[in-house]
């Protein structure tokens, strides 16, 4: 029979290791810089001419579908991130996106970007090593 101390002890260690394994929040920020900056620019700004700016972008603030399926499908010469990117992965992305550089758009849920996937007949992401999901 385990001591009150020693049986606390390893509930803690234990709750320890199962939050430890538990998938950390989808940072947008993050998520942004990784697979959007290169183009669009840290500063939301984009390249005149090549990538556009997200910065007061009617497609970034307007509606919540229209943006997420901009980022399930691709447009023009930016690619689709439906494989690479998960719904909360998606939705951090363009949550992010929406409260930046002056951008005042309400933020969108994976809930919403899951709904728009339905909707699209779009896969949902997987987690090969070829993905973003590293």
């Amino acid at each position: 029979m385990k001591t009150p101390i020693v049986a606390l002890a390893s509930a803690v260690l234990w709750a320890g290791a199962v939050q430890a394994q538990a998938p950390a929040p989808a940072d947008g920020k993050t998520l942004f810089a990784k697979n959007c900056a290169a183009c669009h620019q840290a500063n939301g700004r984009g390249i005149p001419g090549a990538f556009p700016a997200l910065v007061a972008s009617p497609v970034a603030i307007g509606p919540a579908d229209a943006a997420a399926e901009v980022l399930l499908k691709g447009r023009g010469g930016m690619p689709d991130f439906s494989t690479s990117l998960d719904d909360a992965d998606i939705a951090a992305v363009l949550t992010y996106a929406r409260s930046s550089w002056g951008n005042h758009a309400p933020p969108i849920g994976g809930a919403e970007v899951a709904t728009r996937r339905a909707a699209l007949q779009v896969a949902p992401a997987g987690d090969s090593r070829f993905g973003n999901k590293h």
